[in-house]
């Protein structure tokens, strides 16, 4: 009897992955970028957990950004494999009593606070009151989070005192939407100050950009004694943080003090990024002051990051029209120099830092020397998941 089952689950699982498979191979002749890549991942990655290139499933920030992806593309496209995709990992990873498996409330790491953005989606199209239980789950993390002297939550336990600008992706929008759901206006005053700390301790009013991270402390030694900010503006931070802005803005209420100071912060990184767009390729680079530097190079996750921003800022009404421009460069670049379709169909993206920190061990000392000696990828989801909503943004724009 046990061979009998375990066979009918082997053969229906053969069956389900072949009907994906096809559908997705159709998907593939669309018109639209935004499927072309989600169909050319399901491909890649036939299970949403396997993104990322990890061996065994766990709760993390990337499988909730290409998660929160495929729920938009499902809004956009009624195709309820995309839905479906998002639903299978969060049911691989939360138990019948709503426990996220392997997660670790007391590591205070904002990263694993991301995929929450994804279960309100979820809980909405389904009413599992487990995923509810995964939302509260997540934003007691954040009642208790350590905070810098001046009120920011820390990036880590293992990193004190330290904010970063990809923290602010992670966990403001996530926050913002739990107050606006759960009617905690007083919430909103604390997310507006998360932005307003860290950009004040990482503009650099040299360059115009915003430095990776700071160190409260001054301890870490990649930290500026006088400042504490790390030594370079890294592409993907600030890219983190322009996602971060556009749509922690969907949730924070039109009169909340502090919100039209968002839109400036945003309204300034964009001028900053339209004057050194690379006039080639309509990309940014890897280390965004120092370009022309040897090593430097065209990178796609802060380029797909900046252009989902820069559409959804001009939707929203928050960036001049004109940026269009900036974005519409910036989203065929990709396309003309970073999209490869393989022999098979599947579309890849190219040059994508894997991945890039501060501190460590290894030490990551936050050089231009480190940051262009990481490793580069295909089809990192840091990259594909905002190529997905950049796609999305444009299409809605333009088709």
């Amino acid at each position: 009897m046990k061979k009998t089952i375990t066979a009918t689950v082997v053969l229906m699982a053969l069956m389900i992955f072949t009907s994906c498979s096809r559908n997705s191979r159709s998907g593939l002749n669309s018109p639209l970028w935004s499927v072309r890549m989600a169909e050319s991942e399901m491909i890649r990655n036939p299970s949403l957990w396997m993104v990322d290139f990890v061996t065994e499933k766990k709760w993390n920030y990337t499988q909730g950004l290409m998660g929160l992806a495929f729920l938009r593309l499902y809004e956009k496209t009624g195709d309820k494999r995309y839905f479906e995709y998002v639903k299978g990992y969060a049911d691989s990873l939360i138990d019948s009593n709503g426990v996220i498996w392997k997660y670790k409330p007391d590591n205070y790491n904002i990263d694993q606070v991301n995929p929450g953005k994804m279960m309100f989606l979820l809980y909405d199209y389904t009413k599992d009151p487990r995923y509810e239980k995964v939302i509260n789950t997540l934003r007691e993390q954040l009642e208790s989070q350590p905070r810098i002297p001046q009120g920011g939550f820390w990036h880590k336990k293992v990193y004190p005192d330290q904010m970063w600008l990809d923290g602010l992706y992670m966990g403001a929008p996530f926050y913002a939407e739990y107050a606006m759901r759960y009617n905690r206006p007083g919430d909103f005053r604390d997310v507006v100050n998360q932005f307003l700390i860290v950009a004040a301790n990482t503009y650099d009013p040299a360059t115009g950009l915003y430095r990776h991270a700071f160190d409260a402390s001054r301890r870490m030694s990649w930290a500026d004694s006088i400042t504490g900010q790390s030594p370079h503006a890294w592409g993907r931070a600030m890219g983190w943080f322009s996602m971060a802005i556009v749509d922690v803005l969907d949730f924070l209420p039109e009169d909340q003090a502090g919100r039209d100071e968002l839109i400036d912060i945003l309204q300034n990184m964009v001028q900053k990024l339209s004057e050194i767009q690379d006039p080639l390729t309509g990309g940014w680079y890897q280390v965004l002051d120092r370009q022309g530097y040897d090593g430097n190079y065209i990178e796609t996750s802060c380029t797909a990051m900046f252009t989902y921003s820069i559409l959804k800022g001009t939707r929203m009404g928050y960036l001049d029209r004109d940026y269009l421009v900036t974005a519409k460069k910036a989203y065929n670049g990709l396309i003309d120099n970073f999209i490869k379709v393989d022999d098979n169909g599947l579309v890849n993206l190219t040059n994508i830092c894997g991945v890039a920190g501060l501190g460590g061990d290894p030490f990551r000392d936050g050089t231009f020397e480190y940051y262009i000696g990481e490793v580069i990828r295909e089809n990192d989801p840091k990259g594909v998941g905002p190529f997905i909503m950049a796609s999305l943004e444009f299409e809605r724009l333009y088709r």
